[in-house]
């Protein structure tokens, strides 16, 4: 590899690390200025779980119609690709990515799915388990 091109990959994983760190640095700060609710027995887990199972389920909303999409797409070029394949090495190699991608886009598909179920049992159970007011 060149030097050049070791130097920019150096440059952008610093740049990555360097915002990670500042992302992880104010995550910290909202933390610390909200640990002192988080000794209160009678804090409501709501205002906390509500936004998160909102944005989870509007990821979802989108996600699932996206990962369908893209899987289609890609299985079907995929096929193109294995039906275009003259030598058996190319062949088999399709083949293979073929699976693989089958099978990949499957499983991000049920995992979704299992989210999507698993969200409202998780907001449920997190609440379960909350200290009850008085």
């Amino acid at each position: 590899m060149k030097n050049s091109v070791r130097r920019k990959l150096m440059l952008i994983s610093a740049k990555t690390m360097g915002a990670m760190c500042a992302a992880n640095a104010a995550m910290l700060e909202v933390f610390a200025s909200s640990s002192s609710k988080a000794n209160n027995p009678d804090a409501d887990l709501d205002t906390v779980t509500e936004p998160i199972i909102g944005l989870v389920n509007q990821v979802l909303n989108v996600l699932i119609p996206l990962v369908a999409a893209v899987g289609g797409v890609f299985c079907v070029s995929l096929g193109l690709k294995y039906a275009k394949a003259e030598e058996p090495q190319e062949r088999e190699k399709a083949k293979q990515h073929l699976k693989s991608a089958i099978i990949g886009f499957s499983l991000i598909f049920i995992l979704v799915v299992v989210l999507r179920i698993a969200s409202p049992l998780l907001n449920d159970w997190m609440n379960d388990a909350s200290p009850k007011k008085k």
